[in-house]
């Protein structure tokens, strides 16, 4: 679902938040805002690995062709 903001003072406030837990008028969470960002972990989650393990990681090509894998799961019908 899109919900468009129209008010100028929130969009503001939460780009400047970068991060922002939305309540209902009774406190209740309905959810968490975050700017949009490729590859950003939540608030208060951290990474298991270094930048350095990351960047090996990325280097690592293994696995399956995704067209491998799309027509072996058309095969089990």
């Amino acid at each position: 679902m899109s919900i468009t903001i129209t008010d100028p003072a929130l969009i503001a406030q939460l780009r400047e938040a970068g991060s922002a837990e939305l309540t209902d008028p009774d406190g209740n969470v309905i959810g968490t805002f975050a700017v949009e960002g490729l590859g950003m972990l939540p608030p208060g989650v951290k990474s298991p690995f270094t930048d350095e393990e990351r960047a090996e990681m990325r280097k690592e090509r293994s696995g399956r062709p995704l067209k491998d894998i799309l027509r072996d799961l058309e095969a089990r019908g």
